[in-house]
C-alpha cells in the first residue's frame, strides 16, 4: 500500500454496515490464537526482562518462553481439546525445524497455521532493505513443507508491518491478515496492485501478553476479561454478527497458575448455543462470500 494517513480501506462505522451472519444463525465468531514462537538463544529477545541492555543469552527472558514451547503448548492444547476449539496459531517457522512435535500434536488436532514471520527476535520492519520479500517466502514456504498446508492467513511478529506488506503477502496467496486490531467484523483491504486480503479481527485487550506483563492481570481478572468482552459481542452479535479473538501465548496462560482460569472463561463461552468455533481462514471465507452475494 502507498503510504497514506488512512489505511487501504474506507472509513466504516458499524452502525452503518448490512447485516453479517455466521453459520446457523451465531451471534459470534470465536477464534483462539496461540502465538507459538521461536527465540534464538544467540539473539536479543524483544522486551525481555533484562532490559535494553541485557548481553546475549538473557538467560531468564529466554527459558521464560521456552518453558511454553516445552510444556505450557501442551496444556493449552489440552484446554482447547475439552471444548472443541481447534486453534488457528501464529507460527514462527522456524520452530518448524527446532519443535517439531509441537507441530506434530497440532496437525493431529486439526490446527490452522499461520505465518508469523520466522523468528519471534525479528519484526518485518525491522529487516534490512529489500529482504521483506524473500522472509515472508521463506516462512510461508517452511510452514507450508512441515504442516502439509500452505498459510492463508499472516501475523506479523509484534504485529509490525511495512507499507509494503500487504502487498506481499497477497502476492505469496494470502487471503487475510489479522495485525490491524481496530474492528470487531472483519473488511476488505484493496490493495495498490488490485489484489484484496480480510483483515480478520484480532486482539491487543483480549490478549495474554499486554494482561500479564503490562498491565500485571492476575489470572482471575483475565478469565473475567474474557467472559465480558463475550458478553457484549454476544449481545450485539444477535443483531450483527460479531468476532471474539483470544490471543495467547503459551508461556503465559500455560502455565499451572493460570490455565485453569482459562478454562473456566472456555466452558463460560461454550456454554452459549450461538458460538461458532471457527479457524481465522473459515471466518474470512465465510465474510468473503457473504459480501461477495451484496
Amino acid at each position: 500500500m502507498k503510504p497514506a494517513p488512512y489505511g487501504p480501506f474506507p472509513y466504516s462505522p458499524i452502525i452503518r454496515r448490512p447485516r453479517l451472519t455466521w453459520p446457523d444463525g451465531a451471534h459470534v465468531a470465536l477464534w483462539v490464537i496461540p502465538n507459538i514462537e521461536f527465540f534464538s538463544l544467540m539473539e536479543k529477545v524483544p522486551a525481555g526482562s533484562g532490559g535494553p541492555g541485557t548481553p546475549v543469552p538473557d538467560i531468564p527472558s529466554w527459558s521464560a518462553r521456552d518453558y511454553g514451547n516445552r510444556v505450557g503448548v501442551f496444556r493449552l492444547m489440552q484446554a482447547l481439546d475439552r471444548h472443541g476449539i481447534r486453534a488457528t496459531v501464529a507460527l514462527n517457522s522456524e520452530l518448524c525445524a527446532y519443535h517439531p512435535e509441537i507441530i506434530e500434536e497440532g496437525r493431529k488436532r486439526g490446527w490452522e497455521w499461520m505465518g508469523h514471520c520466522e523468528s519471534n527476535t525479528r519484526r518485518l520492519n525491522e529487516a534490512p532493505p529489500g529482504e521483506e520479500k524473500a522472509i515472508i517466502a521463506r516462512a510461508l514456504a517452511t510452514i507450508a513443507e512441515a504442516t502439509g498446508a500452505r498459510p492463508v492467513g499472516w501475523l506479523g511478529s509484534g504485529l509490525q508491518e511495512t507499507w509494503d506488506t500487504l502487498d506481499l503477502l497477497a502476492a505469496q496467496g494470502c487471503e487475510y491478515v489479522c495485525d490491524w486490531t481496530n474492528d470487531d467484523q472483519p473488511y476488505v483491504m484493496s490493495l495498490d496492485g488490485g489484489g484484496r486480503l480480510i483483515s480478520v479481527p484480532y486482539s491487543h485487550e483480549i490478549n495474554d501478553k499486554p494482561v500479564f506483563e503490562r498491565l500485571h492481570r492476575t489470572a482471575e481478572e483475565f478469565r473475567d476479561m474474557i467472559c465480558r468482552q463475550f458478553d457484549v459481542l454476544y449481545r450485539e452479535g444477535a443483531q450483527s454478527g460479531r468476532v471474539m479473538a483470544i490471543a495467547l501465548h503459551p508461556y503465559l496462560t500455560g502455565v499451572p497458575h493460570r490455565i485453569d482460569a482459562f478454562d473456566a472463561a472456555l466452558g463460560y463461552i461454550c456454554a452459549h448455543a450461538r458460538v461458532w468455533k471457527a479457524t481465522g481462514a473459515e471466518i474470512a471465507r465465510h465474510y468473503r462470500a457473504q459480501i461477495a452475494k451484496r
